[in-house]
């Protein structure tokens, strides 16, 4: 099973997030980032720790963070097919 499907089924979402920052030589002008990850919602661990390295390592300020999450798939929604049968 990959990875990302193991994520899914432990009850990770797809989180999209826009970054908007300010360009370091040109402040007044406003940029964008986007960031795609799987994260578990309410708290968005991933989404904050990327946020606190933005902070701690690239240089432009951000200005703002909008950010979507769509839970693709649940545990129960989730079933193991052993076989299949044809019909004509």
């Amino acid at each position: 099973m990959t990875q990302e499907t193991e994520l899914l089924l432990r009850g990770y979402g797809l989180t999209t997030a826009e970054f908007f920052y300010r360009m370091p030589d040109y402040p007044s002008v406003l940029n964008t980032f986007i960031w795609q990850d799987y994260d578990q919602a309410p708290d968005h661990d991933r989404l904050m720790g990327f946020i606190d390295f933005w902070r701690d390592e690239i240089e432009g300020e951000l200005h703002s963070v909008r950010f979507t999450h769509r839970k693709l798939i649940s545990p129960g929604e989730w079933r193991n097919v052993v076989g299949e049968l044809t019909y004509h």
